[in-house]
């Protein structure tokens, strides 16, 4: 592989750096995080809590809420039960697993200050620990309502790209590098903005580091985002990647870093999506099949399930030598 001698703009390096990518990892995971590990922190390290849990998958949160809750719970029944049996008035209870199922439940309505009036605690000791308990509920479930108020009002963007990035035909028997994204919502981006940095391993001097180019683009702005997204870096003698093999591109660990912005109208507020691609995602000799038909109505019908969907494409066929 010759390269070509290129200009080298450390702002195009993402913060990066020189470091080379080793293994195939790439500089960033598909959903845009960057794939760094992070260690050297406090054990219990409390700076992250809340970006934890807003940011974290809608399962992993309702897991948390529910083992919190029955946990609390669980704890609160022991402590009733260490008082006594008669700790509690009206309980029915004649093992001491029913005990502590009257117990768990009474501390279910005391946390939750339901309060049904058949169980109530008796003593100086139970009633105190049950104030407690219900100021712990109330705290506890304000916090879990802004929680759940942060994850739904957070303005983030749910894009959807193709699993692949292909080298097809473009132009007059010229050769592009593509992909394409869509809004997963049916909600308005306008004044979209897309960046993509590439980046392959070098060797200078015996030492092996990242070289970090931005691609020229067909087009890098769209004013409304209404259907899908081609995007398209052409493969002619000003591209840093227009003289690299399908095998350099893999054996320079080569990747994509993908970087959008728009603009959403429901929030009215600036959204950020980013994504990876790798040389072994790269499809050559490849065409996108179209996502989009018409109705009855003559109505044009997307397809998002069909974002990926591309047909193998002979490249020798547009006049290569």
């Amino acid at each position: 592989m010759v390269k070509k001698e290129r200009k080298i703009n450390p702002e195009d390096d993402l913060g990066f750096g020189p470091q080379p990518v080793i293994k195939n990892q790439p500089l960033m995971n598909k959903d845009g995080s960057p794939n760094v590990r992070r260690v050297g922190l406090p054990l219990f390290n409390t700076a992250n809590n809340y970006h934890t849990l807003i940011t974290m998958s809608w399962r992993r949160f309702w897991l948390l809420v529910l083992s919190g809750y029955l946990i609390l719970n669980i704890i609160f029944a022991f402590i009733y039960m260490s008082f006594g049996s008669n700790s509690l008035d009206g309980t029915s209870g004649h093992t001491q697993f029913s005990h502590f199922m009257d117990a768990f439940f009474f501390s279910a309505q005391t946390i939750s200050t339901v309060g049904y009036g058949h169980i109530s605690p008796k003593g100086m000791a139970a009633n105190s620990v049950a104030a407690l308990e219900s100021m712990m509920g109330l705290l506890a479930f304000a916090l879990a309502t802004g929680l759940l108020y942060g994850r739904f009002s957070r303005p983030s963007a749910q894009i959807i790209y193709s699993k692949n990035i292909i080298v097809a035909p473009y132009g007059d028997k010229g050769k592009g590098v593509m992909f394409r994204l869509a809004n997963l919502r049916r909600n308005m981006l306008i004044d979209l903005e897309i960046e993509i940095i590439f980046s392959y391993n070098e060797t200078v001097d015996g030492k092996i580091v990242r070289r970090f180019f931005p691609l020229e683009l067909e087009r890098r702005n769209v004013s409304v985002l209404t259907l899908n997204w081609t995007i398209v870096h052409p493969l002619d003698e000003n591209s840093p990647m227009g003289d690299m093999t399908k095998e350099d591109l893999i054996k320079s660990e080569a990747g994509f870093a993908i970087l959008l912005r728009a603009f959403d109208d429901t929030f009215s507020q600036t959204i950020h999506s980013r994504t990876q691609y790798q040389a072994h995602e790269i499809v050559w000799g490849a065409k996108f099949k179209p996502v989009f038909d018409r109705d009855e109505d003559g109505r044009i019908v997307l397809d998002l399930s069909k974002i990926s969907e591309h047909a193998p494409f002979e490249l020798e066929k547009m006049g290569e030598d």
